[in-house]
């Protein structure tokens, strides 16, 4: 197996230059009920759908590297720090992709593999007293996974005994390009043809082997942490629901034309340092933008534009003098719910040249599935791809120039305290008040019509809309197949409101729960800084009452400690769960596809803040307190149903070997900017995930019969496609494509080699490799 991160001699490379265009008996009746509940998910699309010096011609001046480097920050109060990544990359073909629920779109490839990234921040003081906060390249946590995770946590031995469910978020960066078929409820199992064992256990081995990493490195360190507006990258895509929202609470962010407050521009920056020797071992940020860049006709993995800005930031400090060896970079989500990436807002495709309708972005034909987001490259005939990395690259510049500001001058975490708290609540009718006095109750989990209208991210099928669906304004059928799932009770009904119930999800558990009624609630805080963990996708408007009010809360309760400060209140998620969306009630009432996608009723918001706001003593200085764990939501990891076929075998055709080139590039010269492809006889990429290695790399002749791995699949521009050329015989073909138009590519000589594993009728699973010619790039 080889060391991906110490073999890697090159830069990343950057954005694609040519533009592209974007198109993108009771056994028989339950399983007729499930496979009639496809039919119509189906249709509905779910969006929540050599280095340093090269590198300084995006983001450095002209200046000559320090010698030497001296932190000059002021230094906040001590604690134990560590980090960590690990290789999660699932089945990179044949397994539905997680994220836009299109049965279609199974994956046939790898652009970039998937990582988690542990974070661990401890009290010296009180080992105990410590959290884990994971950012996985996944669409969200997950109850199944996490788990999974707390399992592998146990299993390595006594001195994991302080890790548990109190303190340990696992968060989605929210990519719609990672393998899916993991998660723990059979509603977002449908489209995926159930669960697989292989793609789950992928993202929890890496997840634990991450923390594991983290684990060991800890050792005494600093915090700072800044704040930087970010420009360019995020829109809101539901505006007309946003602005449902009370104007004098809107006024409050509205600085500017470029920062009207109808999303966040604000991220927030955790920089880990370590005491020994001064050095930074990462940094954790907080900043809202959906992973839909790439989009819903992709089949390659990815970790989209997040995991485009942690790629770009990690290779931007190798060599770098403030930052130590293994430096890792966390781009976690915040209040995503109702933001895209593609910024250049909802367009018709429809001869018409006009923007799609503000209230239910539907077209002249007053339907949306020509209604369609572009990001900044969207003429690019590539998935989305190119912008993709462009929406990456603007979240990591402003990133490493905050960064680049706090090893100059930051803002400690100051106060000595490690804090968390996690509680699993039932959403199912829970009854608390209003902060006006008023009753209020939630409802077992239902979606609205306006659900399976989707978003201009990813518009889904048939008559549905946002803001207007209901059952008087698309076909029967589809009441037909909301009542064959469980026609919703009257008190449902009316618990639900506004929202026209199309899927009662929340009251079916046959075979087994459909999604979540049972949410975690949690908390993190280390000094001033507080970690609110949402396990669904709060709007712009709700993470901000959200975090206003446990600022407010942590401000009253906390004004005695000794060392206090302002606290700094950031929202991370989708995690631990995925209970959908979370909206405020003014924008519920309005019934978009966030308003529908609200599991709980209008009373969502309200109930997650009442909880939180329960449970904020337990981060007090001194709390030893935690809050009662709460009724366990379901583990379906052994009950899950799967209809996915496994690997029968793989074949070499006649008078081949597995390996063997096909079709290589010549020997050149070719100049830079070509995509240079090699395709081998291969074998089912199923077989072995290669974790921790790669299927491809492209290696360059530096001495006489000297290769260097210069790019792997870690790479953006090295790309791992496979397709099966003979189902019966079991016969594929790799192709393993280096596009050159990275600006950094060298003039040189190279090959690309291929890795693989077959396996035979009976089982056995057996290494393969192949290697192209040598080609000469050239300026």
């Amino acid at each position: 197996m080889q060391d991906i991160d110490s073999e890697k001699k090159a830069g990343p490379s950057p954005l694609l230059p040519d533009e592209r265009k974007n198109r993108s008996s009771r056994r028989t009746v339950l399983i007729s009920s499930i496979l009639f509940a496809s039919t119509l998910l189906f249709f509905i699309i779910t969006p929540p759908h050599s280095v340093k010096n090269k590198l300084t011609l995006w983001w450095l001046d002209d200046k000559t590297p320090q010698q030497s480097w001296v932190s000059s920050g002021v230094e906040g109060d001590e604690y134990l720090l560590g980090v960590g990544k690990a290789d999660i990359t699932g089945p990179c073909v044949e397994i539905n992709l997680m994220g836009y629920a299109d049965p279609n779109q199974i994956g046939t490839g790898l652009r970039q593999r998937l990582y988690s990234r542990a974070f661990i921040v401890a009290d010296p003081s009180r080992p105990t007293d410590r959290f884990i906060y994971l950012v996985l390249d996944t669409q969200s946590g997950d109850t199944a996974i996490r788990y999974g995770i707390l399992s592998g946590i146990q299993a390595l031995g006594p001195e994991y005994a302080n890790y548990g469910h109190h303190n340990l978020a696992v968060t989605g960066t929210h990519s719609h390009s990672g393998p899916g078929a993991w998660l723990n409820y059979l509603l977002p199992q449908i489209t995926s043809k159930g669960f697989d064992k292989q793609s789950y256990q992928a993202i929890v081995d890496g997840a634990v082997l991450s923390v594991k990493k983290a684990h060991e490195s800890l050792a005494p360190g600093y915090l700072s942490v800044g704040s930087t507006k970010v420009f360019g990258t995020n829109i809101n895509r539901s505006l007309f629901a946003y602005l449902a929202n009370p104007k004098e609470e809107r006024a409050k962010y509205n600085v500017s034309s470029e920062d009207d407050g109808s999303v966040e521009k604000d991220m927030t920056l955790l920089k880990f340092q370590r005491l020994s020797d001064g050095k930074n071992i990462g940094v954790l940020t907080w900043f809202p933008t959906h992973g839909t860049s790439v989009l819903g006709n992709n089949t390659l993995i990815s970790g989209d534009n997040k995991g485009v800005a942690a790629y770009l930031f990690e290779k931007s400090v190798v060599g770098d003098d403030t930052a130590a060896e293994g430096f890792v970079a966390g781009f976690s989500q915040a209040n995503v719910g109702d933001t895209s990436p593609n910024v250049l807002g909802a367009w018709c495709e429809d001869g018409t040249g006009q923007m799609c309708s503000f209230e239910n972005s539907t077209c002249s034909d007053g339907r949306s599935q020509k209604c369609h987001a572009r990001g900044p490259f969207f003429t690019a005939d590539d998935e989305g791809t190119s912008s993709c990395f462009e929406i990456g690259k603007r979240q990591f510049e402003p990133a490493k120039k905050l960064y680049d500001e706090l090893n100059d001058s930051s803002t400690p975490i100051r106060g000595k305290w490690v804090k968390s708290f996690h509680t699993f609540h039932n959403m199912s009718n829970y009854q608390f008040q209003l902060p006006n006095g008023t009753q209020a109750t939630t409802c077992p989990a239902a979606l609205g019509y306006s659900f399976a209208a989707g978003t201009s991210d990813g518009p889904g099928a048939f008559d549905f809309t946002q803001h207007n669906g209901n059952p008087n304004t698309t076909s029967p059928v589809w009441q037909v197949v909301s009542n064959i799932l469980k026609a919703p009770s009257k008190e449902q009904v009316a618990c639900h409101g506004a929202k026209p119930i199309l899927l009662d999800v929340g009251e079916v558990s046959t075979p087994y729960q459909w999604t979540p009624n049972i949410v975690d609630v949690q908390a993190f805080r280390v000094g001033q800084l507080i970690i609110i963990v949402s396990p669904g996708e709060a709007t712009t408007m709700a993470g901000r009452r959200w975090k206003n009010a446990v600022a407010e809360e942590a401000e009253a309760q906390f004004a005695d400690e000794e060392s206090s400060e302002p606290p700094v209140v950031v929202l991370g998620g989708p995690a631990n769960s995925y209970t959908h969306y979370i909206a405020t009630e003014e924008e519920y009432s309005i019934q978009r596809y966030e308003g529908a996608s609200t599991l709980y009723g209008p009373h969502t918001l309200s109930a997650y803040i009442h909880v939180t706001l329960s449970w904020v003593s337990s981060l007090g200085s001194t709390a030893v307190t935690q809050p009662p764990q709460g009724p366990e939501p379901p583990n379906n990891t052994n009950r899950s149903l799967s209809f996915i076929p496994s690997v029968i075998r793989d074949a070499a055709p006649l008078f081949w070997d597995f390996g063997d080139v096909v079709k290589a590039p010549g020997p050149g010269p070719h100049p830079i900017g070509t995509p240079l492809t090699a395709t081998f006889v291969g074998a089912n990429p199923r077989n072995n995930l290669r974790l921790g290695a790669s299927y491809a790399v492209v290696e360059k002749l530096v001495a006489d019969d000297e290769w260097s791995v210069v790019r792997d699949d870690s790479d953006w521009h090295l790309v791992f496609r496979w397709r099966r050329v003979n189902e019966l015989l079991g016969t594929s073909q790799v192709d393993i494509t280096w596009e050159t138009v990275d600006p950094w590519a060298e003039p040189g000589t190279y090959r690309i080699r291929y890795f693989g594993d077959a396996k035979s009728l009976g089982g056995s699973i057996t290494s393969i490799e192949g290697v192209s010619g040598k080609f000469e790039l050239v300026a």
